[in-house]
């Protein structure tokens, strides 16, 4: 705590604010840059791998086609379609009759 002599009888009167130094107002500038530019650099590299991992996924979706199997014809036909609750694929399909329950 940094006292200054002000009174008539010699005794020093404390003093609470102490501007800073150049020294330390420098070093403050310096330290407040080094943060600045540690979060700019934080940011580019975040960004750059984003870019990375994107570019790299697009890639992946072109050079690799996914190979469909065929689907194998079933020679029940759609089910769905056999007991009328949608319409059939193609007209030629009929609706087949159906086994008695209990069989």
């Amino acid at each position: 705590m940094a006292t200054q002599p002000n009174r008539t009888d010699g005794r020093p009167v404390p003093q609470h604010f102490v501007p800073p130094t150049a020294r330390e107002l420098r070093a403050q500038a310096v330290q407040r840059l080094q943060a600045g530019l540690f979060g700019l650099a934080a940011i580019v590299l975040l960004v750059g791998l984003a870019n990375i991992i994107n570019d790299r996924a697009r890639l992946a979706d072109t050079t690799a086609p996914v190979t469909a199997k065929p689907a194998k014809v079933d020679d029940r036909g759609d089910p769905l379609a056999d007991i009328g609750v949608v319409p059939a694929a193609s007209p030629e399909a009929t609706a087949r009759p159906r086994a008695a329950p209990g069989n």
